[in-house]
């Protein structure tokens, strides 16, 4: 099983959402999950995963079981040095493979692959950890869609926003 993350942030909650799905190809996904959480911590320019982690952990425990592979709206690694970003501390929390999809680029961040889809002439900013770059780039090519951000993505997105 596959799953996608995302959190949407509010003045007086937080609400994340994972999708999980069987393959990449998927046009929906097997089963979802909302979760409602007090308000996040605020912003900090490159520590994003103080805000945002401890969402991504409590949606993912209503999973019947682990994923094989998470994917994030966001960086796997920030800087020249490889920091951890939010997807390699999601990582270090789990166990698990974990694909980084960004929507802009992060400067700094020579790690990432661009990953054009659809006729979009800009790309999606893809990284990854416990799995090869191109093969995590090739997976988020074939998720499903004709846009440039994949079907599941953009669910996701929807789900925690309209939730």
């Amino acid at each position: 099983m596959l799953a996608c993350l995302d959190v949407d942030y509010r003045a007086a909650e937080s609400v994340a959402a994972c999708l999980l799905f069987h393959d990449w190809p998927d046009p929906t996904e097997a089963q979802a999950f909302i979760e409602r959480l007090p308000p996040a911590a605020p912003y900090q320019p490159g520590q994003f995963y103080l805000r945002e982690l401890p969402c991504l952990l409590q949606v993912l425990r209503r999973a019947p079981s682990p994923p094989d592979v998470v994917v994030i709206d966001g960086y796997v690694w920030l800087g020249e040095q490889g920091q951890p970003g939010l997807g390699a501390r999601l990582h270090q929390e789990l166990g698990l493979p974990v694909i980084g999809v960004a929507k802009t680029a992060f400067h700094g961040s020579p790690d990432s692959l661009a990953v054009y889809r659809g006729q979009s002439q800009k790309p999606l900013h893809v990284s990854a950890v416990a799995m090869d770059r191109a093969a995590a780039a090739l997976a988020i090519q074939r998720m499903h869609g004709p846009h440039r951000i994949p079907t599941l993505l953009k669910r996701v997105d929807r789900l925690c926003r309209d939730g």
